[in-house]
């Protein structure tokens, strides 16, 4: 995967968070974790091109890293919101949930490689 498909990836789960965001009921509980959902789930994206630009190999870690802890809040939040069934169409979720996990598992195995190539 090269990095211009994983940037596309990235942003087409930010999309698929946003449309979870704004299916989500407009309850106490409904607009605090869409909100927190919102952040850390559009937060990868961007992140994501900004380690693009990184200073160098050690920023461009710690870039990644940030997007990796964003990618486990996220899905933690996700697993809330699937738990409490604050959503409309449980598809979209199960879908943001795998997505978010897959997204992980690729940073992690990035991060790895990145950190191997900085020695």
């Amino acid at each position: 995967m090269n990095k211009y498909d994983l940037e596309d990836r990235l942003i087409e789960f930010s999309v698929l968070i946003i449309e979870l965001v704004n299916e989500m009921p407009k309850t106490k509980a409904g607009n605090h974790l869409s909100g927190q959902l919102a952040r850390s789930g559009t937060s990868v994206s961007l992140n994501y091109g900004e380690a693009q630009s990184a200073e160098s190999r050690k920023d461009f870690i710690h870039k990644m890293k940030v997007i990796l802890k964003e990618l486990r809040e996220t899905f933690v939040c996700l697993k809330i919101i699937h738990r409490c069934k604050l959503y409309k169409t449980e598809n979209k979720i199960i879908k943001a949930k795998d997505e978010n996990n897959e997204l992980i598992s690729i940073f992690v195995k990035s991060m790895g490689t990145a950190s191997k190539n900085l020695q």
